[in-house]
């Protein structure tokens, strides 16, 4: 046992709770301790940071030990948002802890620290009341904040704290500092912008929509594919123009401008990791709205797709052909563009060469020349397309085939020994061939050159934390959905629950699911001679074509995904499908 913990009756105890609450070795959970108490960091924090401790068994424990009350489960943000005038939010986030009740001239407040001694004494003082205290875990705690005073209230108070205005003047105010460039004041709102991007971050959002309304500023974050509403401080309209000028200026984008839309980049650095935000403005009818697209400089890389076997070997497969065009298709936000990197990067090897253009490079790849496109300068998709064919590649990325032309150079290119990959926009992979040919492509010209058409969806992945297995599953329900009997004797599926971990919603992350359309000889020959999608969706189902939502129950029978999520985005291929 090391000094640290024989000399301090308190550390050791929690120590010892945390040996309770923790799967870790003993070992691991006293270098934590050690190192927090030496660098003066609150132990608690310390052991949570660390995902040393289960925080429910944890904080049980901890109200034993302190005898002190324990709130249990989430603290619901609309029975105590009445207390936000009794505690404001710069002292609330500052000290992490949340009003809870006031009874006669006694104020109950939840912390998740109870050994933060010098927060107790500020806040009577502060307050000039007395203060109950009971223990709260540290996630409800934050969340709570959040619902209650709404991201970057604190800095907002500060901001409003600071300026002897109405809401009207205020607005006004902030639209001629930013014009001006008033560093105090900018600097203050940089901080919330910061603030609205870091809490984006924190909870894995993908976009970021901020929408001027008649009375608030609407901020709204992309979760899973699904928008949720921000809790914001109040008046906070009263800072929205210097908000959006603040991100255009961060976006290098003209302040002055509002009549038109405008598209710009933002470059940030989080902890150590470097994300790129896609900045995109349009006037509306209450003021501009802006969206900002996040996009993490992650590493791509194949397996991480998770692909089944029935469609890895046939990736595989198309993947090492010297020549051809490979489409992914699907409906925009779909995950295209994340597969294509992925089979790029699984291409990018020193003896190939592989260039990209794209409208806008969304993702850097080491080791692979990448274009954006500049209309503006006249670099279309076509013009860049016909010099990177002069620029000896091996491989090819569109980042999307948008018209004829485009099309026809890409077809071209990998007639001349080029492996081409781009994307398209249809619901299924065999409604890719009609795409092509809507545009005037000559149908001998798609089966001489198109390998393959890969069609994805996103649907949301079960949390691992709470779901749980369907109870009246059986035969006959499988049958009814349509799941073929060796897809249903792969597993039991799981349905949503919804817990802290996954803010109640049932769902964590995303995963695609897919339908590999290759071009044999037999399909080559029915596009050439002009055959039906339906004739096109027989033949390639003979040679063992899977569909989207095949695909989709076998990610449900393995406990990745539910049922509902499947249906809500596959349909069922038949013979009276027309596939519009």
């Amino acid at each position: 046992m090391s000094e640290i913990l024989e000399r301090s009756p308190i550390v050791q105890q929690l120590y010892e709770l945390a040996c309770a609450c923790s799967r870790a070795e003993d070992e691991a959970v006293a270098e934590v301790v050690d190192s927090a108490v030496q660098l003066q960091l609150p132990v608690i924090d310390a052991l949570i940071d660390a995902g040393l401790v289960n925080e429910d068994e944890f904080y049980k424990g901890l109200a034993q030990m302190m005898k002190m009350p324990l709130v249990s489960g989430e603290i619901e943000a609309e029975e105590v948002s009445e207390l936000k005038g009794v505690l404001g939010a710069a002292l609330a986030i500052r000290y992490q802890v949340v009003p809870l009740k006031l009874e006669e001239n006694i104020l109950t407040v939840a912390c998740y620290d109870p050994f933060k001694m010098d927060v107790r004494q500020t806040l009577s003082r502060k307050l000039q009341m007395t203060i109950k205290w009971v223990l709260a875990e540290r996630r409800h705690v934050r969340n709570s904040l959040s619902a209650i005073y709404g991201v970057g209230a604190d800095t907002f108070e500060k901001i409003l704290a600071g300026r002897d205005l109405n809401a009207d003047q205020l607005a006004e105010k902030d639209e001629a500092s930013v014009l001006d460039d008033d560093e105090s004041d900018e600097a203050s709102v940089l901080r919330f912008v910061n603030q609205i991007l870091r809490e984006a971050l924190l909870q894995k959002a993908t976009d970021i929509h901020i929408e001027p309304q008649s009375d608030i500023l609407r901020i709204r974050y992309r979760v899973d594919g699904q928008l949720l509403d921000v809790p914001v401080p109040d008046r906070i309209n009263a800072l929205q123009s210097s908000v959006v000028a603040r991100l255009k200026i961060m976006s290098r984008l003209d302040v002055a401008e509002r009549r038109l839309p405008q598209d710009g980049r933002i470059h940030l650095r989080n902890k150590g990791k470097s994300i790129d935000v896609r900045v995109a403005t349009i006037p509306s009818v209450e003021g501009e709205t802006v969206s900002l697209r996040l996009l993490n400089q992650e590493k791509f890389d194949l397996g991480a797709l998770e692909l089944e076997d029935t469609v890895r070997d046939r990736i595989h497969e198309v993947l090492s052909l010297s020549h051809g065009v490979i489409l992914a298709t699907g409906p925009t936000g779909s995950g295209k563009s994340t597969s294509l990197y992925c089979f790029l990067d699984h291409l990018n090897k020193p003896e190939t060469r592989t260039v990209t253009i794209e409208d806008p490079v969304e993702n850097k790849l080491p080791g692979i020349v990448q274009i954006a496109v500049r209309p503006e300068v006249g670099l279309t998709f076509a013009k860049g397309l016909r010099s990177i064919l002069r620029a000896d590649p091996n491989n090819v990325m569109i980042g999307e085939i948008r018209d004829t032309e485009t099309a026809e150079i890409a077809i071209r290119a990998s007639l001349t020994g080029h492996l081409v990959f781009s994307t398209l926009h249809t619901n299924t992979a065999i409604g890719g061939i009609s795409r092509l040919l809507d545009m005037d492509i000559e149908p001998f010209l798609v089966s001489a050159s198109v390998r393959a058409f890969l069609a994805q969806r996103l649907v949301r992945r079960l949390c691992k934390h709470c779901a749980e297995p369907v109870d009246d599953w059986s035969t006959e329900r499988a049958r009814e959905l349509g799941i073929p009997n060796e897809i249903a004797q792969i597993g039991q599926p799981h349905h949503a629950v919804g817990c802290p971990e996954c803010r109640h919603t049932g769902y964590q992350g995303r995963i695609a699911i897919y339908e590999l359309c290759q071009i044999t000889d037999a399909i080559q020959n029915m596009i050439a001679k002009g055959a039906d999608e339906n004739a096109i969706l027989h033949q390639a189902m003979r040679e063992g074509f899977e569909s989207m939502r095949d695909y989709g129950w076998r990610k449900v029978m393995k406990g990745v995904t539910s049922i509902e999520e499947v249906l809500s985005c596959t349909h069922a291929h038949s013979e009276g499908d027309n596939f519009d």
